[in-house]
């Protein structure tokens, strides 16, 4: 995990200055780790464009300003809590219409100051100034077909 120094940001801060809320089992004292490297938080996953080469842009991508009050870019399963990206005005684009080989890709993010992640169960985590791919997490698995066999595939991380 690669972290960076900028000034501190608590949980408190955070949902101060945007709205947004986070379940009460949360330490709301805590400074918000900014990473400038691969990171996940429940069932997304955002990695830093150079570490995708095949990943990019298609010609009918749209991008936008990341707004003050933010952008939800999941919902748990079952319509549960989101996932939100948050951002001073004016330092953070969201761009849709990405082609990701794997099909996963949510969008791109740049930022040129720190962006965070927001979501009520798992708190905050800040992302670095930079490029970076969210995308869906998958996991592997194994559903039994009966007589010893089993099929083998992959299924998205719901939290």
């Amino acid at each position: 995990m690669i972290t960076t120094a900028v000034p501190a940001l608590t949980l408190a801060d955070l949902t101060a200055r945007t709205g947004l809320d986070v379940l009460d089992h949360l330490e709301r004292e805590v400074t918000i780790p900014v990473v400038a490297g691969p990171q996940a938080q429940g069932d997304l996953i955002v990695i830093p464009m150079a570490m995708l080469p095949h990943v990019r842009l298609t010609s009918w991508a749209s991008s936008q300003d990341v707004p003050a009050a933010g952008i939800e870019l999941l919902r748990s399963a079952a319509g549960g809590n989101p996932h939100s990206l948050v951002a001073d005005p004016g330092t953070c684009r969201w761009t849709l219409g990405v082609h990701d080989p794997v099909r996963l890709a949510l969008g791109l993010l740049e930022a040129s100051a720190v962006a965070y992640l927001i979501h009520p169960e798992h708190g905050a985590t800040g992302i670095a100034p930079g490029r970076y791919l969210i995308r869906r997490q998958r996991e592997r698995d194994a559903t039994g077909l009966g007589f010893g066999f089993a099929r083998a595939g992959n299924r998205m991380v719901c939290d």
